[in-house]
């Protein structure tokens, strides 16, 4: 079965080699920034913790414990939103399944803003992580699905910066601000997007796979231009999304069959690996931890929601310039040497910089490009699930590590900021430049 399954993705009508490169249109600004919306949201949420934190104990009379539980529960939450996002996604499609991001969000935002116990801001703390959860798959797969490949990576990181932007303003307002108006501002892009999502076209991929050729074409002539010659892109992703139906199941124990290990344990170790280099830490409890080095925790807050913007602009360029095996090579190694500075004196800005450059972003576009369609739900639902249990971990369990030994905490994250360098060397491959389908094809075929 493998072997005729090879011989139709490599056979000439079923992979053309597509030389088709398409400009930038507004209809392709569009659905990105739309896609990015939720992006913006869940970053504004995660950022939110930090400088909340004070306020919320203050006037809940919460212990740390208590306070960890309320921001490490999104990340919970967020690993229900994954064993369902890509099913949804599947099912509905990915205009729908942003919905429910919002749906989440706002519910989740209004039962912080009047909560008057702790249960209520778990709640709604928990909410925002189903609906997280679901965003964080179905964004990268649907701006990945409907962008061309000369800027794809791009499209993806800009998305990355939105995340990166939202948390950003969340610590720039966030400490002169009390909590419950900073919940009523982080509802604000859940209704911008709402609106957004009723004027960009459904994705071209998921419209091929349940069988709608017509709509197919109608959606990239949305998004390429009325102008545009889409016939060679539409054949491609019709040849190859017949290909692998006809050769392949989708039922979940698919996923551990021999041909599809390599891109299942590229999706799964990197995100563990990445999120177990404390990154979800550092976002939710900055504030504590300048406090800890003897900072100002306002004026460093601002300072690094400053510094860290563009940085993650640059992302923007480098994923298509540099590539995306050493982009992540390389910022994971910057992020390796700054654990290890904030663990020998608490040098924290420099984690931050090469976490938004490009640690942060990039396993998420390499996860939206290597997940062959017929198994880009479930395998997509693992892989976010994977994040969302590691971040979850972390986050709880930063505030007692902390306490414990400031030091050997950052020097732990350290090490695995360094074996994020290794595990891209030897088993992530570079995608840039070449379509899904080519890309899914040869890690499929890489046995």
């Amino acid at each position: 079965m493998t072997g005729s399954m090879e011989e139709g993705l490599l056979d000439g009508s079923s992979l053309r080699k597509a030389s088709w490169r398409f400009h930038v249109t507004a209809n392709i600004v569009l659905s990105s920034l739309v896609a990015a919306c939720g992006h913006f949201a869940y970053g504004f949420a995660a950022g939110y913790a930090s400088p909340a934190q004070s306020g919320i104990m203050d006037d809940l009379g919460l212990s740390i414990a208590e306070y960890s539980v309320f921001a490490s529960i999104m990340t919970f939450g967020g690993m229900i939103g994954a064993l369902i996002s890509g099913k949804v996604a599947d099912i509905f499609g990915r205009r729908v399944t942003m919905w429910l991001l919002d749906l989440f969000f706002i519910l989740g935002w209004c039962s912080i803003t009047f909560g008057k116990r702790a249960w209520w801001l778990e709640a709604g703390r928990l909410l925002m992580g189903v609906g997280a959860g679901i965003h964080l798959y179905v964004a990268p797969i649907y701006i990945s699905e409907v962008t061309p490949k000369n800027i794809r990576g791009s499209c993806v990181a800009a998305a990355s910066f939105a995340l990166t932007l939202g948390f950003s303003l969340a610590y720039y307002i966030g400490n002169n601000m009390s909590w419950r108006t900073l919940a009523l501002v982080g509802a604000t892009p859940c209704f911008i997007q709402v609106l957004g999502v009723f004027f960009i076209p459904e994705s071209p991929r998921w419209l091929s796979k349940i069988g709608l050729e017509k709509e197919v074409e109608a959606s990239l002539k949305r998004l390429r231009g009325e102008n545009a010659d889409i016939s060679t892109e539409a054949a491609e992703i019709k040849d190859f999304t017949e290909t692998v139906q006809q050769h392949s199941g989708s039922t979940f124990m698919d996923l551990f069959s021999r041909k599809y290990a390599r891109p299942l344990i590229i999706g799964t170790g990197l995100m563990a690996l990445v999120q177990f280099g404390g990154s979800n830490a550092v976002t939710s409890f900055a504030s504590s931890i300048f406090r800890a080095a003897g900072c100002s925790a306002d004026s460093a807050s601002r300072a690094m929601a400053v510094l860290q913007l563009p940085f993650a602009a640059m992302s923007i360029i480098l994923t298509e310039k540099a590539g995306r095996r050493l982009l992540m090579m390389v910022t994971s190694a910057g992020a390796c040497l700054g654990c290890l500075l904030v663990a020998l004196g608490f040098l924290f800005e420099l984690f931050s910089v090469f976490f938004t450059m490009g640690m942060g972003g990039t396993p998420w576009i390499i996860m939206s490009e290597i997940l062959p369609i017929n198994i880009k739900g479930s395998a997509g639902s693992l892989t976010t699930l994977v994040n969302c249990f590691t971040s979850w971990i972390v986050s709880y369990a930063f505030n007692f590590l902390f306490e414990w030994n400031a030091a050997g905490t950052f020097f732990l994250f350290a090490f695995f900021c360094g074996s994020v360098v290794i595990f891209v060397a030897m088993l992530v491959p570079e995608t840039k430049g070449r379509t899904l389908e080519e890309i899914q094809a040869s890690m499929t075929l890489l046995q």
